[in-house]
Formats: structure tokens, sequence, C-alpha cells
């Protein structure tokens, strides 16, 4: 899931900083609010992804990524804006309307990947925020013995 931010995103970012922030623009009108919001999504994107592959407080940075998603869902896919969601099947809308859904998802993968399949992670998330899942620990041990 962190492929789609790290390198995906982030080079996409670094790479087109301009076009981001022209984009940005759109929510944020001042430039400098513009380039912040690019600046703090790529730290986002960078530092969060790390922390989820290498266990690094991944449940922090999880649930710091699935909030992300939903943010850059609600300010950058508003399909209720343009005004043609259902006067034309390929209008704007709806392409920002699968878009919407897409982030909401990703993010709903984050808080589950967060909290585990039970939703008890939760407790240690709110016990130690920056403690490690251990995600790889059990990949780490040898098998037992038959």
């Amino acid at each position: 899931m962190v492929m789609l931010f790290l390198p995906f995103s982030a080079l996409d970012k670094l790479l087109g900083f301009g076009h981001a922030v022209r984009q940005a623009r759109e929510v944020f009108r001042p430039l400098w609010l513009a380039r912040a919001a690019i600046a703090a999504g790529l730290a986002v994107e960078v530092l969060c992804s790390l922390g989820v592959v290498t266990g690094v407080a991944d449940r922090a940075a999880a649930l710091m990524l699935a909030a992300y998603c939903v943010a850059t869902a609600l300010l950058f896919k508003r399909f209720w804006q343009p005004g043609d969601f259902w006067r034309r099947a390929d209008g704007r809308a709806r392409g920002l309307f699968w878009d919407f859904l897409k982030n909401l998802s990703l993010g709903a993968g984050f808080v589950l990947l967060a909290l585990g399949p039970d939703g008890r992670g939760w407790q240690a998330v709110v016990d130690a925020p920056l403690a490690s899942s251990r995600p790889y620990s059990a990949m780490a041990s040898p098998a037992p013995a038959p």
C-alpha cells in the first residue's frame, strides 16, 4: 500500500513540484500555504511510508497515512463541485468520485493495518503511540521444530 506514496507520489511531487503547487492553490490560495501543504504532504508520504515499511512507529504512521488519505479525498477529490455528476457519465465529477472512494478505501486499509482485523490494536496505539507492532518479528524467527 505504501508504494503508492513512496516512491511514486513522493517522486511525482519532487519532480513536478510546480504542478503540485498549482493544484494545491485550488484549495490553498496563498502561494506560501500551497507550498507548505505540498511540503507537508511530501513529508507525510516519505516518513510515514518508511515507518510502515520498517516497523518503526508503524501503527502511528499507518494512522497518519489514513488521516492523510481522508484529508486529500476531502480537499482534492471534491466530486460535488463540478456539477456534472448526473448530466454526463464521463464528466469530471464521476472521475473525482471514484478517486474520492479510492482515497477513502486506502485510508481504511491503513486503519486496518494499524489496528488489526479485530480492532484491538487501538489500545496499543493509545498506550504506546510510537511503539512498533513488530510486524516482521514472526518472519525473522525460525519455525518451530516438528
